[in-house]
């Protein structure tokens, strides 16, 4: 059956001519029915043409199609992907927490691409107008609908979905690898048998002959490494001998370098007849590549593949393996969710990976057997060989996951508090039988009531009567006498910015710990110890290795309360703040500081709610400082449009470290601190679009009787761009007035002057922008007591 038959208006969206077999079988349900489907197939079986027949439905229907792609760098082979529906007019718009949202452009998209983390966080503020795209949605194909197995991104996915169908009903599209218990699936999403697939092994393109086998122990980790290594590359070897190539799957983006470099050395070792050193073609087009090492390896015939690793690269990398050139390549799991790059022979070398934030940790159930499924070549194979390498003690428990496949269970019930939390603070629930009708729309409740005694479903109830009081003495939620339920200020900030609770608490603690010993008591130091200790760090941990490089970023700080991994965090925003890292930190460095950002932005916005403006803006200033590793004098000149971490750290040496100066040393100025002109000009006007400041004391008298009092009025003139602000007044760095105004002109300040029992008093004025990292404007006037 050929396409063009099928949707001729569509051929060309297509990367094949013909449906195979699996294919045809579903086509009837996704193109002449409304009904919800739910397909579970083998990997590589096909399964994108039927996410991309159901996108062909919506868009003949004049409707909105998403696509939720299970890790964000799919989300981009998206893209590149179906540039064949661009090519029909179709428009295709990513939506990731790395990009910038351009509303218009994702309101008027044909096909949204998007993560699950991506998706929950535009719900959440879906009546917002920024995210109200999410609202008009026809047709939802999920990829990878297995994830919801997934240790925390699982109850994502789960309560997203649940939460998308209560606010516009899509038609659902839900796509799995094998999974013994498609029927749950099916149930929670009420697509009806008629539409439920189970396409079962005889649908692979290649049959597959899987299987594990172990290794002996070395002295140390290092040394099991490359144990397991040579254990893959003995599995690998025959298949290399007969043109046939092979996959072998490593921990991480270091690791592919490593292993590549050791088999290149060990495959000389054997000769084993590889490479195209003699194609001077291919000697030509690998001077393509941007990585030198990577270069020199391709050449020999074996490569790496990471999400490191340049599009171009990635791409070349990629395209080689499909030609042959590349006949063995090492990857990270990414490439097994991604690109369908077949081998002959799959090898997993490493079942445990080092995750910057949950420490060493197993290879996910799914992972394992979406790797083995790349194994077999079609048109080329008539068999693959897929192999588990691993320690003695778990062989059987692989053996297992082989044998019997992985039932795919709810993980709701993990992260509950945090989801009904989010719920409530959307307003969607408002007392304990909305919570009950909320569960009921989750797989949660689906998994429960097939195994009610492993999901403990008789006392459901009680365990969200539990739940609910958890929330409510914790200060997340609040009922009122009619037993209604409502999110506090808390919950909401919580709900928000996608906090964990016990980390929402954390800030809670530290804001009202500053709100009664006052603003002033603050310090960076206090904002950097409330992250490091974030509940999302608590699986961190420091290498021994790292240990050493951690105590030379902290010396002389008193973080005996601090753990190991919490003192790593810790090094590690120390070092991004300052812009040096130590080289033994850097791996997990990334991570961190992502993840940091995000929970300083949170912080910055409890501390705004509960605390104050000020306290709002020292939280900005040392996220941009993190972000930007400048040092603090520069931070300010970070808020301008233009101005990176080299060019502010540039123009604070020249003595221009606030806006203000920008504007007062102007283009020339600034080409005289060694800008060019064209960039002069731009960020000149990039310091004229943000707040500008100053303070007029007006009459304010030089000095006072004892006993008198004069009442006497401080103008706060701004003279740049409109913004929220906080106003301040102490006297003897004592508070005495306070004010939060939004700053579009002038603001004027009552201060009163009174004869107190000192000599002097000085008063001192301060101006703090909540929502940006400038410095605070501050102005102080000194009156002597007579």
């Amino acid at each position: 059956m050929e396409v063009a038959e099928v949707l001729p208006e569509f051929a060309d969206a297509f990367a094949f001519e013909e449906f195979n077999r699996m294919q045809r079988e579903a086509l009837p349900a996704l193109l002449e029915s409304e009904e919800n489907v739910v397909a579970s197939a083998p990997t590589a079986s096909g399964k994108t043409a039927l996410a991309e027949l159901a996108i062909c439905k919506a868009l003949a229907d004049g409707g909105t199609a998403l696509f939720i792609a299970p890790m964000r760098a799919l989300t981009n082979e998206k893209e590149d992907d179906w540039d064949r529906f661009e090519d029909l007019e179709y428009s295709v718009y990513v939506v990731t927490g790395e990009r910038d949202l351009n509303p218009r452009r994702a309101r008027r998209a044909d096909i949204l691409v998007m993560t699950p983390e991506k998706l929950d966080s535009a719900t959440r503020k879906h009546d917002s107008r920024r995210y109200d795209f999410v609202t008009d949605i026809d047709v939802c194909v999920i990829d990878e609908v297995h994830l919801l197995d997934a240790d925390r991104r699982g109850s994502v996915l789960e309560v997203t979905i649940s939460r998308l169908r209560r606010l516009c009903e899509p038609r659902i599209i839900a796509l799995s690898a094998t999974m013994p218990n498609v029927d749950d699936v099916a149930a929670w999403l009420d697509a009806p048998e008629e539409t439920t697939f189970e396409f079962g092994e005889e649908y692979r393109p290649v049959d597959l002959n899987a299987g594990v086998k172990t290794y002996t122990h070395g002295d140390n980790s290092f040394a099991d490494k490359y144990r397991r290594l040579y254990r893959a590359l003995d599995l690998a070897e025959p298949h290399l001998r007969e043109d046939g190539q092979s996959l072998v799957f490593v921990s991480s983006r270091q690791d592919t370098v490593q292993a590549a470099k050791k088999a290149r050395d060990e495959i000389a070792e054997r000769d084993i007849p590889m490479g195209a050193r003699g194609d001077y073609d291919f000697h030509t087009e690998s001077k393509d590549l941007e990585n030198d090492t990577l270069r020199k390896s391709a050449l020999d015939g074996v490569a790496f593949h990471h999400a490191g690793l340049s599009k171009n690269d990635r791409d070349l990398v990629e395209e080689w393996f499909k030609q042959g050139h590349i006949e063995l390549l090492f990857s990270t799991s990414t490439l097994a969710w991604g690109v369908n790059l077949p081998a002959r022979c799959v090898v997993i070398r490493d079942t445990k990976l080092h995750d910057p934030l949950e420490g060493e940790v197993d290879m996910s159930p799914l992972d394992v057997l979406q790797m083995l499924g790349r194994a077999g070549r079609p048109g080329y194979d008539d068999i693959g060989y897929g192999w588990v390498v691993c320690d003695t003690a778990e062989a059987d428990k692989y053996r297992r996951l082989l044998r019997d496949g992985k039932e795919i269970e709810s993980r709701l019930a993990e992260s509950l508090e945090t989801h009904l939390n989010a719920e409530i603070a959307m307003g969607t629930i408002t007392d304990l039988e909305d919570v009950m009708d909320w569960l009921e729309t989750t797989f949660y409740y689906v998994r429960g009531q097939s195994k009610p005694d492993d999901y403990d479903f008789p006392n459901l109830r009680q365990r969200v009567r539990d739940c609910l009081e958890g929330l409510v003495e914790r200060g997340f939620v609040e009922t009122g006498e009619d037993l209604s339920i409502e999110a506090t200020a808390r919950g909401v900030l919580t709900s928000k910015y996608y906090l964990r609770l016990d980390t929402a608490a954390r800030f809670a603690a530290l804001c009202d710990r500053v709100g009664s010993e006052g603003n002033d008591e603050l310090e960076a130091s206090d904002i950097l110890a409330a992250v490091a200790t974030a509940e999302e760090f608590d699986s961190v941990s420091a290498r021994q290795d790292e240990r050493d490089a951690v105590n030379a970023v902290l010396v002389g700080e008193d973080t005996e309360d601090l753990d190991a991994g919490e003192r790593k965090v810790l090094a590690i925003l120390r070092g991004a703040a300052s812009g040096s890292t130590p080289s033994e930190l850097r791996s997990d460095a990334w991570v961190i500081r992502q993840n940091a950002t995000r929970l300083l932005s949170a912080l910055g916005a409890f501390l705004d709610r509960f605390v104050g403006p000020h306290a709002a803006n020292l939280a900005r200033q040392v996220e941009a400082r993190i972000e930007n590793g400048v040092a603090e004098d520069a931070v300010g000149l970070t808020a301008i449009d233009g101005v990176g971490p080299g060019r502010a750290s540039k123009l604070a040496k020249e003595g221009l470290s606030t806006p203000g100066d920008i504007i007062d040393a102007g283009v020339e100025g600034l080409v005289d601190a060694g800008l060019s002109e064209g960039v002069a000009e731009r960020v000149a006007e990039g310091a004229q679009s943000l707040p500008a400041v100053e303070i007029e004391w007006g009459q304010f008298p030089d000095s006072v009787a004892t006993g008198e009092n004069e009442v006497c009025k401080v103008t706060v003139r701004n003279i740049g761009e409109p913004a929220r602000a906080g106003v301040r007044v102490t006297v003897n760095d004592v508070e005495m007035t306070s004010t939060n105004p939004y700053l579009r002109d002038e603001e004027t300040v009552p201060v009163g002057v009174f004869g107190a029992d000192a000599e002097e008093l000085e008063f001192t004025v301060s101006v703090a922008f909540p929502e940006t990292p400038l410095i605070p404007i501050e102005a102080s006037r000194t009156v002597d007591v007579r």
